[in-house]
């Protein structure tokens, strides 16, 4: 307790718990994060140490000098350079030209096997001017290899014409429901994939590993925990058109075995595709809703639109850059009316991503329409993002008792990109409405959506309370800029409350399980003016699981 007791007298201490987050997703870019490497010629082996950035003298005379080396069992599974080793995987994010974009995927295959697939993501086309990427930016340097690179937000990606063609999408393929293939003035497919269509890509794909999956629910776990999450709620790998499955097999394969080996470090509520509600209901009914102190299942989720980025949000207005596209709809609206009308029948948790203001509408009417019971129940709807909505649509969320669970930080990339789609007035009048949100008593819960965007509580709670994209000088829409208090409880105490997890945590109170960061301040007036601070310690349960200093994790 002295060492505690040390801690807290020289730092502030704070409860930064629950985020919105999938753990386990492999849209291209994620498993670039999680992932350290994968050898196509050792799948049945896998290396439990990696050796790299160094000099090796190998005494081999085919191979006298390495810089990279992997071990498993105590013998060697490789030696090489680290380029031969690791997966291919291609980092996009923060590119900001055509030619740089095109540069990164030449110096990426280059060390890639002819016929292996390159993969990869995280670029905004908006940050470059706007251009989309297509096929041809790249073929002429992947001739050899199929490539998928995705974009930041998970809505689109882009296909080069090799992966095109063992995709089979040529002129002849009609766009699938809740999706679109992308075309040039002659009808040919550009290379870009929005939403659903992107199943016919991934389909192609080869699946990451069962040990993969696993070592990147620690990793994702570790980086969690280093920014001051405890608590996440995982919607899984999951998207228009993709296969409901991919959420129960990390769900069989990884959350139970972590579980049951002791390799759970954070906390976690699970929601799956809700085609298969009816699945989550027979568990439920044999296990309950609490499968241990760090798995809770949650409910199900569905997709009304896609994102803004990619032009696939739904508006009830045209895009300013695209006169002739509202949007998406990604979903059939009376297949979802019975699937929720089922879910919430049997008690499940709903909760429906919507980003354009027709989307929402669309969906708080449906939750409006939804048959009541003679005894009211806590039913706590979720709307997943809200971030454009039409004039009246923020008092409704109130009114209707609906959680928005939105995420500050795609704000900064939304401020730019939202006012060239939508144009000045309309995305100043809709977007991000925090502040309007808690004013017509809505609940606010924040999340990251990482890693769409950065896992970074500290930051997204400065987001929300400044506003300021980057390279402005001032707030984007200042009047909705929150305070300090209003941004902590949004991350806590709102945000497990949002799902049904604020019995267990979300504050620091009696009974509740002791789960708290230590920050690198210990003045709250400085924090609260600036939100300049960094995680130096976090505890789950009452153990240091994560500490700045590795001498002192455990204490």
């Amino acid at each position: 307790m002295n060492a505690l007791w040390v801690i807290v007298s020289a730092s502030f201490v704070l409860l930064l718990s629950v985020a919105s987050i999938p753990l386990l997703n492999n849209n291209g870019n994620y498993f670039t994060y999680l992932l350290n490497w994968r050898s196509s010629s050792f799948l049945s082996e896998v290396a439990d140490l990696l050796v790299t950035n160094g000099t090796i003298y190998t005494s081999d005379e085919a191979l006298p000098f390495a810089d990279s080396m992997a071990i498993r069992n105590g013998r060697i599974l490789r030696v090489g350079n680290y380029s031969s080793i690791k997966m291919a995987r291609v980092e996009l994010r923060g590119v900001n030209t055509k030619d740089l974009f095109v540069d990164k995927i030449r110096k990426a295959v280059a060390n890639v096997k002819q016929g292996s697939w390159l993969l990869g993501g995280g670029w905004n086309n908006d940050i470059w001017g706007g251009d989309l990427p297509m096929a041809s930016w790249i073929d002429s340097i992947t001739p050899h290899n199929p490539v998928w690179l995705t974009r930041m937000d998970g809505h689109m990606g882009l296909a080069n014409t090799v992966a095109l063609t063992l995709a089979g999408i040529s002129c002849n393929n009609e766009n699938p429901n809740g999706g679109a293939i992308v075309r040039n003035n002659d009808g040919e497919p550009t290379g870009l994939l929005i939403d659903s269509a992107m199943k016919l890509v991934l389909s192609h794909i080869p699946e990451a590993t069962v040990y993969e999956r696993r070592e990147a629910l620690k990793r994702a776990s570790n980086h969690a925990l280093k920014r001051g999450v405890t608590t996440v709620v995982d919607f899984g790998r999951y998207f228009p058109g993709a296969s409901p499955e991919h959420s129960w097999a990390d769900f069989s394969d990884v959350y139970k075995w972590a579980d049951l080996s002791g390799n759970m470090t954070t906390r976690v509520c699970l929601f799956f595709p809700m085609e298969t509600w009816s699945r989550l209901v027979d568990l439920m009914s044999k296990s309950g809703r609490v499968l241990s102190q760090w798995i809770y299942l949650g409910g199900v989720k569905a997709f009304a639109d896609g994102s803004v980025g990619s032009n696939s949000a739904l508006f009830h207005e045209p895009y300013a850059d695209d006169p002739n596209n509202n949007g998406l709809q990604v979903v059939d609206l009376d297949g979802l009316y019975n699937m929720t009308l089922s879910s919430d029948k049997f008690g499940l948790q709903v909760s429906i991503h919507a980003i354009g203001d027709r989307a929402n509408d669309l969906i708080l009417d449906m939750y409006a329409s939804l048959p009541s019971e003679k005894q009211i129940r806590d039913r706590r709807y979720r709307i997943e993002h809200a971030q454009h909505l039409a004039p009246g649509t923020v008092a409704r969320f109130g009114e209707q008792s609906v959680i928005a669970s939105v995420q500050p930080d795609h704000l900064l990339d939304d401020a730019d990109s939202a006012t060239k789609k939508l144009g000045s007035e309309r995305a100043e009048r809709g977007s991000y409405l925090f502040k309007s949100l808690l004013t017509n008593n809505a609940q606010l819960a924040f999340g990251s959506d990482w890693p769409v965007a950065d896992i970074n509580p500290l930051k997204s709670i400065r987001t929300s309370m400044k506003r300021i994209p980057p390279h402005w000088e001032k707030a984007w829409i200042p009047s909705e800029c929150l305070c300090l208090e209003d941004a902590l409880k949004a991350y806590t105490i709102s945000a497990a409350h949002a799902c049904f997890l604020d019995k267990y945590v979300g504050s620091l109170s009696p009974g509740k399980y002791a789960d708290f960061v230590v920050l690198s301040t210990n003045s709250w007036e400085d924090f609260a003016t600036e939100v300049n601070a960094d995680v130096e310690a976090t505890y789950v349960g009452g153990s240091k699981v994560y500490s700045i200093k590795p001498e002192d994790k455990n204490e």
